[in-house]
């Protein structure tokens, strides 16, 4: 694993790369602003409303799902047979004053040569409001959700192979960062560079280069 000491190094290591994919929450504004606790809160709701038993059991069930097939939404359909847009619309309806504008981060994503896109477990439309209020929406070529891989969910390498192929994108010539490491085995075991984004490093074969602050890791190449 890359440590942060040795960003200069980077660059023969990404000057392959032409397709540049971001995971969202975590990863695309830091863990610090706290927008998924708005989520986690609404989705434990949703679990307690559809499953039924007190906050605290469903809270557990929430992570439990997570844990167990990718995503609670994954859980919850496996399990429950919910409507996954409904709940995408529910979780998402969220208030996004927690977030500021990062000119310094558009700056660097706009920089990468080649296509740039969000790849999120949850929905289009809730990224693009993210991106909104970031002051990211014009460093990206496209958005793609949960959705757009059938509702299967990261880290199924079957539902990154449906979003490259729908985008077009060989692995074999892109990045991928992600503030979740078990993210990135799938897209490590495509031939991607991987990158993991977060407060603090993980050690695993399937993460090649960490960072905790993402605009001063894109600096370095430019």
């Amino acid at each position: 694993m890359t440590s942060p000491l040795r960003l200069p190094d980077l660059m023969p290591d990404f000057a392959h790369v032409r397709a540049w994919v971001f995971d969202l929450d975590n990863t695309l504004y830091p863990p610090a602003m706290r927008l998924f606790d708005q989520i986690e809160v609404r989705m434990t709701e949703f679990v307690r409303r559809t499953v039924g038993g007190t906050e605290a059991e469903a809270d557990r069930l929430r992570k439990a799902y997570w844990a167990q097939y990718g995503t609670t939404l994954a859980g919850l359909m496996r399990e429950h047979d919910v409507d996954a847009d409904a709940y995408l619309e529910e979780v998402h309806d969220i208030s996004f004053d927690a977030l500021a504008p990062d000119p310094y981060l558009a700056e660097c994503i706009k920089a990468l040569p080649g296509r740039r896109i969000v790849y999120t477990n949850g929905s289009a439309p809730y990224a693009a409001r993210v991106l909104e209020a970031r002051g990211l929406s014009a460093a990206f070529d496209a958005i793609y959700g949960v959705e757009h891989a059938g509702y299967a969910p990261k880290p199924e390498a079957g539902a990154f192979r449906r979003i490259f192929a729908r985008d077009g994108l060989d692995p074999r010539a892109a990045a991928m960062f992600e503030d979740d490491p078990r993210n990135l085995a799938a897209p490590h075991q495509m031939g991607m560079r991987t990158v993991h984004v977060a407060e603090t490093p993980v050690e695993a074969p399937h993460v090649q280069h960490f960072t905790d602050d993402l605009g001063a890791f894109l600096s370095r190449l430019r």
